[in-house]
């Protein structure tokens, strides 16, 4: 399999009159193998596009009422924007009740060995939010940005410990593969800066397995990144060489990465085919490309199942690419999501080089092929 150069062409159409959205249609055309192709079509109601926000409601855990809390919170960012003072004083009134009231109904779902960690959490959460609820009444936007970041990775730590195992059997026709049992965060230190991300095993084991194992391994150590789209793809992963992927050393044979997608309401992932192809064209995957920086597999675009150590970042702008219902989702793998450095990806284009990716949190999460 070779890697080709492709023809992209992009349209945009923007009609601000009549429907007050923008709507964008990017028309791909003369595509080969490696190369993702993307649709995009209008918004489907209030998508989520934090990816950090994202990843909460990723975590495979039962509580309503911390969910309300969760909400609460995030929902302040987009009120912010407005100065709506009033209905961000009201969420945080809601947050500090689930916080009251429904305290036993957040800690219900706690192992006891964590309860006494996530009382604590609880707590902090308590004072955090008087102290919110102080600085929006000084109309201190900055401030409030802050604080809200700080109580929302509170509340990430609270649902954390909430989660109790895995939740699903990996298919045993995936046990050679390398599996992420959980997550972990990736530091990665490129040319122009460092980019740091985290894979969700939760949604994807075989795929965020496949590339916590190659970094592990050093594998992305110095490669560049091989191709750029503008506001569209950066990818990375090809080895020097006629190899388009990793070849493992102790069978010296292509290491083949499966299609896996995990949706709303699925007990575990899709394996093997898009959604496409299944028919489920309006099916949501947990972890979608609605989010800036969204880290999928790269594969040959006529084999689901053909991808390997090649990985991009979904360049996600909400002027070109609406969040939604995205014709990317169920076409390709997303395996985890930037959670800083946006304005070095930003930045990074063909050319540039990863100087090095490390693990930084989560490699107990990295179960071994048998």
């Amino acid at each position: 399999m070779n890697i080709k150069k492709s023809t992209f062409l992009s349209r945009c159409q923007l009609d601000r009159i009549v429907t007050l959205i923008l709507a964008v249609m990017i028309v791909v055309t003369g595509l080969v193998a490696w190369q993702p192709q993307a649709s995009a079509v209008l918004a489907q109601g209030d998508a989520v596009t934090d990816p950090q926000a994202i990843l909460r409601y990723a975590l495979p855990i039962e509580n309503d009422s911390v969910r309300k809390l969760q909400k609460s919170l995030e929902e302040i960012s987009n009120k912010l924007r407005a100065k709506r003072w009033k209905n961000i004083s009201r969420n945080i009134t809601d947050a500090s009740f689930v916080l009251s009231a429904r305290r036993q109904q957040l800690l219900a779902t706690i192992p006891d060995e964590r309860k006494s960690q996530a009382e604590e959490l609880i707590d902090q959460l308590a004072q955090g939010t008087t102290e919110l609820q102080e600085i929006v009444a000084a109309k201190d936007r900055e401030a409030t940005y802050l604080k809200r970041a700080e109580l929302l990775n509170l509340v990430t730590d609270l649902e954390e410990l909430m989660v109790v195992g895995f939740p699903y059997e990996v298919p045993a026709e995936y046990s050679d593969l390398p599996q992420l049992l959980g997550r972990a965060t990736v530091a990665m230190e490129t040319n122009k800066g460092d980019l740091t991300v985290v894979v969700d095993g939760y949604s994807a084991p075989v795929n965020g397995g496949n590339f916590v194992d190659l970094v592990k391994r050093g594998f992305y150590d110095g490669l560049e990144f091989n191709r750029a789209e503008d506001f569209y793809i950066l990818q990375a992963g090809d080895p020097p060489g006629e190899a388009n992927g990793f070849i493992d050393p102790k069978t010296n044979e292509y290491r083949a990465i499966p299609m896996e997608v995990l949706v709303k309401g699925d007990d575990l992932p899709v394996y093997g085919e898009t959604l496409e192809e299944l028919g489920r064209y309006l099916d949501q995957p947990v972890i979608p490309f609605n989010s800036y920086g969204a880290m999928a597999l790269a594969r040959p675009g006529d084999d689901p199942n053909g991808g390997s150590s090649q990985f991009f970042f979904f360049k996600f702008d909400t002027e070109v690419t609406p969040p939604g219902y995205n014709l990317m989702d169920g076409r390709y793998s997303v395996f985890g999501y930037l959670t800083e450095g946006k304005e070095v990806l930003e930045e990074l284009t063909a050319g540039d080089k990863i100087i090095s990716a490390k693990v930084i949190k989560g490699i107990e999460n990295l179960k071994e092929p048998d």
